[in-house]
């Protein structure tokens, strides 16, 4: 009933974000070329892999669109609390879903249900999509910090309410998550099993190794967040439109999964930051 608040909330969630950082200093570096690589390689290759061995169409699909999906828009909302650089999330959530934008027509070129689509169609049909939900509270931020100094300087100060946005958008996602589960799964109860199966591989691989690789760059938090914390409104309308929407069901399982780590994680550093205070 109040799904339709969502985007609302994403696009103050974003403006707030957006508000937070230098909009000059956000530049791509290797860390972005690396997860960049990742998403590309390894859902291409995830999905040939299990074609190869036999795997059904659903479960492949689920897990190509599973690591391909950008990186979610309110990403910079956690990963910040628990300590990730604010430039290199601010700056891969808009560098990741371009990327996106592009590799996925290709993709969707020659798999899935919508072959015959042209390149250009495609590109523009989920560009318009990214862009609406990016761009309009880029520009804003922008607008801001470009005539009205005074009030983005107010919006940085209330900066921590993006947090409280995020945790609403969160609880009326999740209920349309498993209700979209539910709607999914009779008669098919078996796919489901192994969806949820591979989408919780994936999420604790991309989660890792997304750690490990931001590591190497001395910021492991940005690396996990935004290789882990996947857009799955965006990936759900991308497998329901251009492959087998069952297959959609797998980031349905994925949103779960991810805000469940994420919600351990912000335990342990509230806990951490009690025990310092102590």
């Amino acid at each position: 009933m109040l799904n339709f608040l969502v985007p609302f909330l994403i696009f103050s969630i974003l403006l707030l974000t957006f508000c937070a950082v230098d909009i000059k200093k956000l530049r791509m570096n290797r860390l972005d070329v690396w997860l960049m690589l990742f998403q590309i390689v390894v859902s291409l290759g995830s999905y040939l892999i299990l074609k190869w061995f036999g795997t059904s169409d659903i479960v492949a699909q689920g897990v190509l669109i599973g690591v391909l999906c950008p990186v979610a828009s309110s990403v910079a909302v956690i990963s910040c609390m628990l300590g990730a650089n604010r430039e290199t999330v601010t700056a891969y959530t808009i560098i990741g879903n371009l990327m996106v934008a592009v590799v996925a027509p290709v993709y969707f070129s020659f798999i899935g249900t919508h072959q015959d689509m042209p390149f250009l169609e495609s590109f523009w049909m989920i560009l318009k999509r990214i862009s609406i939900v990016l761009g309009l509270p880029f520009f804003a931020a922008w607008a801001i910090e470009t005539w009205l100094p005074h009030t983005g300087e107010l919006l940085r100060r209330y900066k921590g309410l993006s947090f409280y946005l995020w945790a609403l958008a969160l609880l009326l996602t999740l209920g349309k998550t498993i209700d979209f589960i539910f709607l999914h799964g009779e008669g098919n109860w078996g796919s489901i099993a192994w969806l949820g199966v591979a989408s919780l591989a994936f999420c604790i691989l991309q989660f890792g190794f997304g750690r490990w690789l931001g590591g190497q760059y001395g910021d492991k938090i940005s690396g996990g967040q935004l290789l882990g914390q996947k857009n799955t409104a965006m990936g759900i309308w991308m497998a329901g439109y251009y492959l087998t929407p069952l297959a959609s069901v797998f980031l349905a399982f994925y949103s779960v999964f991810q805000n469940v780590w994420n919600s351990w994680q912000m335990w342990q550093v509230r806990n951490k930051n009690e025990e310092e205070r102590v």
